[in-house]
């Protein structure tokens, strides 16, 4: 390499600095060897070549080599300096390599916790047939909202620009508690009510605040990626418990062998299989988990949309100091970048749970959470409900209907009678629905795997989860016949490859003797 192009190519990029020339040359040799351009093993040219070339003092270049020995970056013997084997050396600049292995190289220090975490199934910003999670947007108030804000903001005082009350405003708690009492049958005051950024707040709030590093957490399986992450950044052990029909279902053995101190639940929507936790499961939970000693986290989810039989109240309500911490947000039934969700802690714990909550609380958003409590105050939250309610049952019928005509031969529907999602079932084993989902999104459909959200171990649930809330009645025919051919084709290759492995393990018939030869 033309040491003497590097230098004038660097002193042109960092003349402005000022270096003295045996700085910039140490710096320029630095960078060369960091980055590639002088590959290890290579021979430096000698102090006194390389200084009669630049048309400096012998002393500048010595001085460069010498601070380059020291650190490592290149090796002296009786025949020269020579370029070291680094250990760990950054890509060479202009490398094509790809942009996930510079990360890798760049940022060697993610924690364990952070490499375990599961990867996110899709962008977060999908919408259309068939993302689960996503209300129906254009649906929403947004100029009644806008006026709400509005008024919020031409309110707010010099006071509230302050940093604000680190468990939120508190003209929400109050009307969130309002709310809840009304319409969930939950027991609580507005000093109960933490104010969080909504769900995945909530839940990292709770792992951290109520359990050590090392504690058992019982989470549904499958279930929430979204508590799998938080239990797991919090240090805690994990124990996958499986879910039928009636939601989560604990044998004797689990509180024998691996007691819990805390149990994540979704029991009004379980996600993602949709079973709706019985009411005899409820009261069974809440009185085992109190002789345990163990705390219920309510992740209240979906719970708004009931659309077959009365709706259960929360598991909070159900008995006298339920050792429940309910969890709501306002992502689904209002819009997801709303960021606004809370959380309901017994009363036993609400003073430190507010002296924890002031350490670490980001707060602001003012004029949003006064506006929400307008909402919640003036009836039209509940109005926007009932007319959610409404769609999102016309959406389900419509989808069920075109499920079991196009997919009732080779899967079942689950977890219709709530929420904004159901789960499709395969009946065939064998039948790979990562692949299903993966082949259908190059249809244009958009699903995701059950068989992704498994906690621990294989749950047994493959198939397929699909939410309707955005997609109208009339599309719903034309779509799932869309995805039907995706999974019938699925089908009959699973169908194939249970044949054939029959056939494999399948002797031969016994040869028939003729005239003392055998024959087949």
């Amino acid at each position: 390499m033309d040491i003497s192009l590097l230098i004038n190519t660097y002193d042109a990029q960092h003349r402005q600095q000022g270096w003295p020339r045996q700085r910039l040359l140490h710096e320029c040799l630095r960078d060369a060897i960091r980055s590639g351009k002088l590959a290890a093993g290579q021979r430096l040219a000698a102090s006194r070549a390389l200084a009669e070339e630049l048309g400096v003092a012998r002393n500048t270049v010595l001085y460069a080599y010498e601070q380059l020995a020291s650190e490592g970056f290149v090796t002296t013997d009786r025949r020269g300096t020579v370029v070291a084997e680094l250990r760990t050396t950054g890509a060479p600049m202009g490398d094509s390599g790809s942009a996930g292995e510079a990360a890798a190289q760049l940022a060697p220090g993610l924690s364990q916790r952070a490499c375990n975490l599961r990867p996110v199934s899709g962008a977060a910003d999908r919408m259309g047939a068939f993302v689960p999670g996503v209300p129906a947007l254009e649906q929403f108030p947004m100029a009644l909202w806008r006026r709400m804000l509005e008024r919020a903001l031409r309110g707010i005082t010099v006071r509230q620009l302050n940093y604000g009350d680190p468990a939120g405003e508190p003209q929400l708690r109050a009307a969130i508690a309002d709310h809840l009492r009304a319409s969930r049958g939950v027991v609580c005051e507005a000093t109960q009510v933490f104010i969080t950024d909504g769900t995945q707040s909530s839940l990292d709030l709770c792992m951290l605040a109520l359990a050590d590093d090392g504690d058992t957490i019982w989470i549904e399986n499958p279930g929430y990626g979204g508590a799998l992450a938080a239990a797991r950044g919090a240090g805690l052990a994990v124990a996958g418990i499986d879910v039928d029909d009636e939601g989560i279902a604990p044998k004797p053995d689990d509180w024998l062998l691996r007691p819990p101190r805390l149990i994540y639940t979704t029991p009004s929507h379980q996600y993602p299989v949709g079973s709706v936790l019985s009411l005899r499961r409820r009261h069974a939970l809440i009185e085992a988990a109190h002789t345990a000693g163990a705390l219920i986290i309510e992740d209240d989810y979906d719970s708004e949309f009931r659309h077959d039989g009365a709706p259960l109240h929360a598991m909070q309500g159900l008995a006298k100091d339920a050792p429940v911490v309910y969890l709501g947000t306002f992502s689904k039934t209002m819009f997801p970048s709303l960021r606004i969700g809370f959380v309901v802690v017994p009363a036993a714990l609400a003073d430190q749970f507010a002296q924890m909550r002031a350490q670490s609380s980001a707060r602001g958003r003012v004029a949003e959470q006064l506006a929400l409590a307008e909402f919640l105050r003036s009836g039209q939250f509940l109005l926007h409900l009932r007319r959610m309610r409404r769609l999102y049952r016309q959406r389900r019928d419509a989808l069920v209907t075109a499920l079991q005509k196009h997919l009732g031969a080779v899967a079942t529907v689950h977890g219709g009678s709530a929420g904004m999602h159901l789960s499709l079932r395969f009946k065939r084993e064998g039948m790979d629905d990562v692949a299903v989902v993966a082949q259908a999104a190059r249809h244009g459909i958009a699903v995701n795997a059950l068989s992704t959200h498994d906690t621990q171990g294989d749950s047994g649930w493959k198939g397929l989860m699909l939410g309707y809330a955005q997609v109208p009645a009339e599309q719903m025919d034309e779509l799932v016949q869309r995805l039907a051919a995706v999974v019938h084709l699925a089908a009959y290759a699973a169908n194939r490859k249970s044949a054939l492995a029959a056939e494999l393990r399948t002797p031969y018939p016994p040869a028939r003797r003729t005239n003392g030869r055998s024959r087949r």
